[in-house]
């Protein structure tokens, strides 16, 4: 095992990890050709410092003796066996954290609650591994076992009471691993006052388990300690590229022509049309805006949001739709479709979201 790292210094207020001057000023072509191995990058300093020693001094504030260890990698990870978890390298860069949002459409874990609900999430797997809690038969009961073959992808039911409501798209609703940590991470988190948010809920009893399971190994030192890390950034060889064109297919999609009938509501091929504005570069002019709105609207993921929305407009250009009313009046009857369409495709499983 890595030992732990010392604690990092305080950051002074707005300061980031050191630029590479090699590649902090490249443009987003060039920069995607560099291996994530040649980034040099560190998590002292960096925006997501902070709320690592918040998650560590919440975990003692409850008595718990983990000290979690933390690490650079590709994306947001608990390796099954370790008490830490991997952090996303492009949150210890701000160069890196604009690519993100260019190459995916949003920076997972790049407002503070944000990062601090995914760190309370991980953290939760990482206090099941060091406490060895996963074989303990009322866990077994409540969560499921952790045997249980992980999906490639799931589809949540969006009105479930079976599970708290942490991380978005239903992510407790996943697997029984990630239904307890989200279930720790709603209990780890100040002020949640989880008693009275989840009365009446099937989820309370999950909840009123792990208060009680952390009241038993409250100072008690885990089995587990440590630093291991898997797949730190420093080892892995595949270019920044690669690395996105992965995440890409992995949330692949298909069967656009499912929106026709809805398409050819508000759109038209009908010849008297024929001169109005294409319906696909309409929507083409407004997909950035029509996506943030329906995120506000869902709380899915921008992502999806837009593989929904990307799915639309090829196929209105595929249908060669027009618009057939003016175009403020079609704006809004479109964000009512695609919001409505976003949600169906989630509860339905259609649209189904990548593990």
């Amino acid at each position: 095992m890595i030992p732990a790292p010392e604690p990092a210094a305080p950051p002074t207020e707005g300061r980031h990890a050191p630029l590479p001057a090699q590649w902090e000023g490249w443009d987003d072509e060039r920069l995607l050709d560099l291996r994530m191995c040649d980034l040099g990058l560190r998590i002292r300093g960096s925006f997501v410092e902070p709320f690592l020693r918040q998650v560590r001094r919440e975990l003692r504030q409850r008595g718990i003796l983990l000290r979690p260890h933390f690490w650079l990698s590709d994306e947001w990870f608990c390796p099954d066996g370790f008490s830490g978890v991997a952090i996303p390298f492009y949150l210890a860069h701000p160069r890196l954290t604009r690519l993100e949002q260019a190459q995916m459409l949003e920076v997972e874990g790049g407002t503070p609650d944000w990062c601090l609900r995914i760190l309370r999430h991980e953290v939760g797997h990482a206090v099941e591994n060091a406490y060895g809690l996963r074989r303990r038969k009322r866990r077994i009961q409540l969560f499921g076992r952790s045997s249980e073959k992980y999906p490639e992808d799931y589809a949540p039911r969006p009105y479930s009471k079976s599970f708290v409501l942490h991380l978005e798209a239903g992510y407790a609703q996943s697997h029984p691993d990630e239904d307890f940590a989200e279930t720790f991470a709603v209990w780890l988190t100040p002020a949640s006052d989880w008693a009275r948010r989840y009365a009446g809920w099937k989820a309370l009893r999950k909840l009123e388990y792990v208060d009680e399971l952390m009241r038993e190994i409250a100072g008690k030192e885990p089995r587990l300690r440590g630093g291991g890390e898997v797949e730190p950034l420093r080892s892995l060889e595949k270019t920044l590229r690669q690395h996105y064109e992965q995440r890409r297919q992995s949330y692949g999609m298909g069967e656009p022509e499912l929106y026709d009938r809805d398409l050819r509501r508000l759109f038209s091929d009908a010849p008297e049309h024929a001169k109005a504005p294409s319906a696909a570069r309409f929507l083409s002019r407004f997909r950035k805006e029509a996506g943030r709105r329906v995120r506000r609207w869902t709380g899915s993921y921008q992502y999806l949001i837009d593989r929904v929305l990307g799915e639309m407009i090829e196929r209105c250009r595929q249908l060669n739709l027009r618009l057939a009313s003016p175009e403020e009046q079609a704006k809004q009857d479109f964000l009512v479709l695609l919001a409505v369409r976003v949600v169906n495709d989630l509860h339905t499983g259609r649209l189904r979201l990548a593990l």
